[in-house]
């Protein structure tokens, strides 16, 4: 197992946890019942995981893949066969090593590359997040991404990255070339989330 990732924790009954690993496999464990809600494959080792929110109903999980591959799955709707709807990105030509999602809004996160770089992406929500397939099953609809911005801020992969809890747009990250960054992001109060 690569990486975890707690969601759906918003009373002391429910918790969610989301497992990925170096198959490519990604799990999700109802850990309330015990048992495996939903798994697939993404088909490349999967470093990075991450639910938007940790104490809410489960909404939206992302997933970085070794093959330069951004997963955002709309945790919503699960179908029977097809399972819950993602939509893919290609954003660096390197492994994408983690996400993290701005605590001040749920829809706005930052991918960490192995070539060093950031790339902050914001996701649009479709007109419809439901729709009734050819066997009348609920089916989800994924969303799009839209890249905000992208930097390279070092020459050897990001390790590490945290946004601020207090102060939106602060954050500090480190790099395999034994540097710590704070960095601020401008403009991020402008952008407007999803309710």
């Amino acid at each position: 197992c690569w990486a975890v990732s707690f969601g759906k924790r918003y009373n002391i009954e429910q918790s969610i946890l989301s497992t990925v690993y170096d198959t490519g496999d990604l799990k999700v464990f109802d850990l309330r019942q015990n048992m495996l809600l939903w798994d697939t494959n993404l088909k490349n080792a999967v470093c990075g995981v991450e639910f938007d929110r940790k104490e809410i109903s489960m909404n939206k999980l992302a997933v970085t893949t070794l093959e330069s591959k951004c997963h955002v799955f709309d945790m919503k709707t699960c179908h029977p066969e097809q399972g819950f709807a993602s939509v893919t990105e290609l954003p660096q030509k390197s492994t994408i090593w983690g996400v993290k999602h701005l605590p001040q809004n749920r829809d706005i996160f930052m991918t960490l590359a192995g070539n060093g770089g950031l790339n902050l992406y914001k996701y649009n929500y479709p007109a419809k997040r439901v729709i009734k397939d050819e066997q009348n099953l609920d089916k989800g609809v994924p969303g799009t991404l839209t890249l905000l911005n992208e930097n390279v801020l070092s020459t050897q992969p990001v390790a590490s990255f945290d946004w601020s809890p207090d102060k939106i747009g602060l954050a500090c990250l480190s790099c395999l070339d034994q540097t710590c960054k704070v960095i601020i992001v401008t403009k991020l109060n402008t952008y407007q989330q999803f309710l």
